[in-house]
């Protein structure tokens, strides 16, 4: 079972308690983890007039306003009753207030700390009601070095349904698969959850094979698209076995097509609460992804979401 030891919560100006600062609490308890709620605040200039009559700094002000607000919601989340049957130690929860751009800082914050998980709630961009995550989310998604879990704002106590998707195809070097799977297992056993594994696979050139200057004779495209379908089979069981999974369990979808689409449509018909999927930077470029999966999925999803990188990814943040 994969366990975290170092959790962040980014708070993100939250002044209740959030779904996502529950499941912080719960993930620390159940993994014997310490937990960070953290919060960043952007400079404010005091104007001069105020500094010089008043020798006060807003932005100081604000920051010990900020903190007392965290210290607030780590005590209230540990006295709440409908939380858990053990209230977390005292000792294991921290709070800190940084400074900066936020996305910037909270990155540079993981990367100092050596946290192994991020938590954050999904702030929708103002407007566009029906995208889930705002900027900072997909910064954060796009850069962060360790598994980002961006918690939808209406999701439940605990997840019902987790969805994984893997790729299979990757190298060993880009590929996420054995941390998704690790991840997803380890929540499904954590929440009590069903657990769904989707892979979508395509044959290269397809369009061109039926229609195109190379078109090739039904017989012979069916042949190749069942050889095709067999490959991504065999990928995928050999990814399963370890989970005491197989390709023919109801709960496994091996569908052809577009990744993007097939993922989003599992997931609404399965009535997903979330997806484990990987977040792959492209050779020598940090930060990007490969195609265009990740990023469709990330803004077109209605499901919170728990993102993870490849081993060595390094963050174009420094």
């Amino acid at each position: 079972m994969k366990r975290f030891k170092n959790i962040l919560l980014f708070a993100d100006g939250s002044e209740e308690i959030t779904p996502a600062l529950r499941r912080a609490v719960q993930l620390a308890e159940s993994n014997h983890a310490r937990l960070t709620v953290v919060d960043v605040i952007e400079p404010m200039k005091t104007p001069d007039e105020i500094s010089s009559r008043f020798d006060i700094d807003l932005s100081e002000i604000l920051r010990e306003q900020r903190k007392q607000t965290l210290e607030t919601l780590s005590q209230s989340i540990e006295q709440d009753e409908d939380h858990l049957d053990d209230s977390l130690d005292d000792s294991l929860v921290y709070t800190k207030v940084l400074s900066g751009i936020p996305f910037v800082e909270i990155i540079r914050y993981v990367q100092s700390g050596g946290f192994d998980l991020l938590i954050k709630m999904a702030r929708a961009p103002a407007g566009i009601s029906e995208k889930v995550f705002g900027s900072v989310d997909l910064h954060l998604l796009r850069k962060c070095p360790c598994p980002v879990l961006i918690d939808r704002p209406n999701s439940s106590t605990r997840y019902q349904r987790i969805l994984a998707a893997v790729d299979t195809e990757s190298s060993d070097s880009q590929g996420c698969d054995d941390l998704i799977m690790q991840l997803a297992t380890s929540l499904r056993d954590r929440e009590q959850a069903e657990l769904d594994i989707v892979h979508a696979w395509e044959l290269p050139y397809e369009s061109n094979l039926r229609h195109g200057r190379f078109k090739l004779a039904d017989i012979e495209l069916q042949l190749l698209l069942k050889l095709q379908e067999q490959k991504h089979r065999l990928r995928l069981q050999a990814l399963l076995e370890p989970y005491g999974m197989t390709t023919d369990d109801e709960n496994i979808h091996l569908v052809k097509g577009e990744a993007a689409e097939v993922i989003n449509q599992v997931a609404e018909t399965n009535n997903s609460d979330i997806i484990v999927m990987g977040t792959l930077g492209r050779a020598g470029i940090p930060g990007l992804f490969i195609g265009n999966t990740a990023e469709e999925i990330i803004q077109t999803t209605k499901c919170s979401l728990l993102a993870v990188k490849p081993a060595g990814f390094q963050s174009p943040v420094e």
